[in-house]
C-alpha cells in the first residue's frame, strides 16, 4: 500500500512542478511562495480547527515540543521552496526536475547512517542508475550555458535538493513514533509555513526590498492543491512500519516524468535526446528500487 501511495504522491507533484513554473516565470517569486503556503492553510484548516476543538474539550493535549518539531520542518522546507522556486525561474524544466532528483541518493546516505536501513541488491541497482542519471545533467547544463557565470541558479537548484534531502530525513522521525499523524503534521507545518511567509514579506515591503512586481496567475492556487495532495499521500506512505524513507523519495522522484514531457512539448526545450537518456536511466533506477521494494 505504501508504495501505491508513493507513486499517487509522484503524480500530484509532477503536476504541482508545472504549475509551479507558470506561476514564478516573470513574477514574484516570494509573493508566489507566499500565496502558496496561504492557499495550502486554508485547505487543511478543518483540520486545525478540529484540533483545536479538541485541545478546547479536553479531549487532546497539546504538546510544545510536537510543535516546536513541526515549526522545524516548516524551516527546512520553507529553505528547500525558496532556493527551489527561484532556481526553476531560472532554468528549464528539464534541467531542475533531474537535479531534484538527486534527493533520494542523499536520503539513502542520511537513511544508512540515522535509521540503519539497508536496501537491497535491487534497491542499490536503482539508487546506482539514479546517481548515473544526474552526472549527464552536468554535461547537459554546458550544453544549453547554465553552467556559466558560475551557475548560480544550478547551485541554488541543489541546495534546493539538499534541503529536501534533510526534510524527507527529519519526515521518517516525525512518523516513526506514532504520536503525530500525518494530517496533524500537515495541516499544523502549512501553518506555520504562512506564519514565516507573511512575516518575511512584510518585512520586505517595509525595506522596500521587492524587485520584481507580482503578477496573478489562476496557477497560483493551483500549486497548493497539488502539492497538499502529494504530501497526504506521502505522509501515509511514510506512517506504513513497512516503508522505507529512501525508496518512497526515489519514488516520488519519478514526478519528474511530468515536468518533463511539458518542457519538451509545450515549452519546446532543446537538447532532447540527452535529456531522454538522462529521464530514461531514472526510470530505470525507479523501477528497480519498486521490484526490490516488493
Amino acid at each position: 500500500m505504501w508504495i501505491a501511495l508513493a507513486v499517487i504522491s509522484a503524480v500530484f507533484l509532477g503536476i504541482y512542478d508545472v504549475f509551479k513554473k507558470i506561476s514564478v516565470t516573470g513574477n514574484n517569486v516570494l509573493t508566489v511562495l507566499f500565496l502558496n503556503t496561504l492557499f495550502g492553510a486554508l485547505l487543511l484548516s478543518p483540520v486545525i480547527v478540529q484540533n483545536l476543538y479538541h485541545i478546547a474539550s479536553g479531549s487532546e493535549s497539546m504538546l510544545l515540543q510536537d510543535h516546536l518539531r513541526v515549526l522545524l520542518k516548516s524551516f527546512i522546507v520553507l529553505s528547500s521552496w525558496v532556493l527551489g522556486y527561484f532556481a526553476v525561474k531560472h532554468l528549464p524544466l528539464t534541467i531542475t526536475g533531474p537535479i531534484s532528483a538527486t534527493r533520494p541518493v542523499l536520503v539513502l546516505a542520511g537513511a544508512l547512517f540515522l535509521y540503519r536501513e539497508e536496501p537491497n541488491i535491487f534497491q542499490w541497482t536503482g539508487i546506482i542508475l539514479g546517481f548515473i542519471s544526474l552526472l549527464l545533467i552536468h554535461r547537459i547544463g554546458r550544453r544549453e550555458g547554465v553552467l556559466s557565470g558560475g551557475g548560480k541558479w544550478i547551485w541554488l537548484a541543489m541546495g534546493a535538493a539538499v534541503m529536501g534531502a534533510a526534510s524527507g530525513l527529519y519526515d521518517k522521525s516525525l512518523m516513526a513514533d506514532g504520536r503525530l499523524t500525518p494530517l496533524f503534521v500537515q495541516s499544523w507545518y502549512s501553518l506555520y509555513q504562512c506564519v514565516i511567509m507573511g512575516i518575511t514579506i512584510a518585512i520586505l515591503k517595509k525595506t522596500n526590498k521587492e524587485q520584481v512586481k507580482f503578477k496573478w496567475r489562476w496557477s497560483i492556487p493551483a500549486i497548493a492543491l497539488f502539492l497538499t495532495c502529494a504530501d497526504i499521500a506521502y505522509f501515509y506512505a511514510l506512517a506504513s512500519e513497512q516503508a522505507l524513507i529512501s525508496v518512497v523519495s526515489m519514488i516520488r522522484r519519478g514526478s519528474v516524468l511530468v515536468p518533463f514531457c511539458y518542457g519538451i512539448f509545450v515549452l519546446r526545450e532543446k537538447n532532447v535526446k540527452w535529456k531522454a537518456l538522462d529521464l530514461l536511466l531514472l526510470m530505470a533506477g525507479l523501477l528497480f528500487l519498486v521490484w526490490g521494494s516488493k
